[in-house]
Formats: C-alpha cells, sequence, structure tokens
C-alpha cells in the first residue's frame, strides 16, 4: 500500500540525538531522519555518498579545511571518501538519504555511536 510520510509526525515519535530512523526505502536507499544536537565524530564513508537534508534548524558539517553550514531547506552530498563531522550547536532535524549498506559512523565501525540496527518508524 502507498501511504504519505508527513516529517512532522515522524520526527515527534523520537527525541534521542545520533540515532537516525528509517522511513522509507527506494532503490536500494533508506531515508532516514534524525535529531542532532551537540558534535558527532570525524568519520568517511568509503563507498558511499552521503546526503544530508536540513528539515529544522542549523548544521554545520565540518570538512578539511572549511565548514559548510546548512539552514533549514538547504541540503548537501558528502562524497565517498570525504573526511566529515557534523555539528549543531542547537538541535537540528535532518533527512538523510543513503545506501542500505550505510552506518551512521562511516570507517569508526564499532564506536559507541555506532547504530547497526535502526528503527522503522
Amino acid at each position: 500500500m502507498i501511504k504519505k510520510i508527513n516529517l512532522a509526525e515522524k520526527f515527534s515519535m523520537f527525541d534521542e540525538y545520533w540515532s537516525p530512523k528509517i522511513v522509507a526505502e527506494l532503490n536500494g536507499q533508506q531515508i532516514k531522519l534524525a535529531r542532532l544536537k551537540g558534535e558527532f565524530v570525524w568519520h568517511q564513508h568509503e563507498n558511499e555518498d552521503e546526503m544530508f537534508m536540513v528539515i529544522e534548524g542549523i548544521l554545520t558539517i565540518k570538512l578539511p579545511g572549511e565548514d559548510l553550514i546548512l539552514n533549514s531547506g538547504e541540503m548537501v552530498v558528502i562524497p565517498a571518501g570525504v573526511e566529515h563531522m557534523p555539528v549543531a550547536d542547537e538541535e537540528v532535524c535532518i533527512m538523510m538519504f543513503e545506501p542500505l549498506s550505510t552506518l551512521n559512523t562511516g570507517n569508526l565501525q564499532g564506536d559507541e555511536r555506532t547504530h547497526e540496527n535502526l528503527e522503522w518508524l
């Protein structure tokens, strides 16, 4: 059955930070929602591009040599192999498009922030 997805409703279902939730799959990709606050860890994804879209708030993506600041309604694709670190000074709600194989901590598998079995909303 085809159902629409209400992002505000899905975001209201969780409040933990840095714990992505799956809301849909398409063409080998997962669409994930996450709440972020504070600094994540420097990491990279060897074989996968990663897309961040800010739904609410301001997200900084630290890259070697520069910081990208994303406001609500803006997005960026981080190419495979590029080291990055998301930072949210205040709470940020984001949507991510990632291949099924993507771990949130990339090359830092086993880090305390790694989530391997994501919850579906």
